[in-house]
């Protein structure tokens, strides 16, 4: 039987994918520079469009844009460098004490409640216990070589501090010009249906990334100054790293509350600043989760928190730092694809059992093409 035209299509577009996929694997560790300076140019291409609509040029735009951009990152990496190596050398010096006093605490809780469990319990607690945290080590261990090892390989720190400024100001400057280009080469006969899709992409990206972003920065802020107001040793470092891992839904907050809470609890000996950074947590949550989230992402995003931490998890370990960039952009085109396949199978006679022969039969007669009880393309009934 001759191959159709749906079936030529398919098979083109899954070697395409498959070809994709494959480069993707095989350029892995050079990836991070270009990545980086693709999402770069993604997040201040709407400045760059708003400043050439008050009339400057294009070019004059993103020199604008991205070098006050780089004016900003280099600013906070001086002022914040040798604030974050201070105190992440003194958290090192602590770490030993902090271990030490965490265990004997947990000890203690741990041999009071032992002694109130039978003995079997006991040994059945021992062996999970041994066993899932040997298990969640061992994966948190490759995860993280996986993450720092597979994209920053080749290039390293000198490629992001190279290559990603200069591949972010050309594809800024020639974003619209590259939309429009693959605007025309897309397939004549889909390309409605496509750029529909795509403009779904686009706003779920534009909703979750930029606004998650500035989310971050906001929360990432308040915590480190909230923490260091309160007097809480590492406040800045821990702040700041439960804001970058805001990103991750509900994993900025759960860390950042454990840590602080634990240094809290080590430092103070003192009820009233302990519950005070239990406090200021609790309001960042709620700022977080009913202004800042609202307000920036919006609740329509369409990327559940779980596809988010999947989709995140997945890629690092696949791909290293450059499947965490990666992660959210392919979860958000994924989504829109199924949510696309879903819609098109609840339409389809696989879903309502009714064959396409009678479907179509049916939106002729809304259209009144058909008279009722008439064919298809049959006479009309004989008055």
């Amino acid at each position: 039987m001759a191959e159709t035209h749906a079936g030529r299509q398919i098979r083109f577009w899954l070697i395409g994918l498959v070809v994709g996929v494959a480069l993707i694997w095989l350029l892995r560790g050079m990836l991070l520079p270009f990545v980086a300076g693709m999402a770069i140019a993604y997040l201040l291409d709407p400045v760059a469009d708003r400043l050439e609509g008050f009339g400057l040029p294009r070019l004059a735009a993103t020199c604008v844009v991205l070098l006050t951009f780089v004016i900003v990152v280099v600013l906070c990496i001086l002022l914040l460098v040798p604030l974050i190596q201070q105190q992440v050398t003194q958290l090192i010096e602590s770490l030993p004490a902090i271990i030490t006093w965490a265990r004997d605490e947990t000890m203690q809780r741990v041999r009071s409640l032992m002694a109130a469990l039978p003995p079997d319990d006991i040994e059945r607690l021992r062996g999970a216990a041994s066993e899932y945290v040997g298990t969640l080590v061992g994966w948190g261990a490759d995860f993280i070589k996986n993450l720092f090892t597979g994209g920053a390989a080749l290039f390293g720190l000198v490629s992001l501090l190279f290559i990603t400024p200069v591949v972010a100001f050309y594809l800024l400057r020639d974003w619209d010009r590259m939309v429009a280009t693959l605007d025309g080469w897309l397939p004549r006969e889909h390309a409605e249906v496509v750029r529909e899709q795509l403009r779904a992409v686009d706003r779920t990206l534009a909703g979750f990334v930029r606004g998650q972003a500035t989310v971050c920065l906001a929360l990432g802020a308040f915590y480190a100054l909230a923490m260091t107001a309160v007097g809480l040793n590492f406040g800045l470092v821990i702040g700041l790293i439960a804001g970058i891992l805001s990103f991750i839904p509900y994993v900025g907050t759960v860390v950042g509350f454990g840590a602080s809470v634990g240094v809290a609890l080590f430092q103070f000996h003192d009820l009233w600043r302990e519950g005070l950074v239990v406090a200021l947590y609790i309001l960042g949550h709620l700022l977080e989760g009913y202004v800042l989230t609202p307000k920036l992402v919006g609740d329509k995003v369409g990327l559940h928190p779980v596809w988010v931490m999947f989709a995140l998890l997945a890629g690092g370990s696949l791909f290293g730092f450059t499947g965490v960039l990666l992660a959210v952009p392919v979860a958000a085109v994924i989504g829109v694809l199924v949510r696309f396949g879903l819609r098109q199978y609840l339409a389809s006679s696989y879903y309502t059992g009714v064959p396409p022969d009678e479907v179509l039969r049916e939106d002729l007669v809304q259209e009144g093409l058909v008279t009722p009880g008439t064919e298809a393309g049959g006479p009309p009934p004989v008055p």
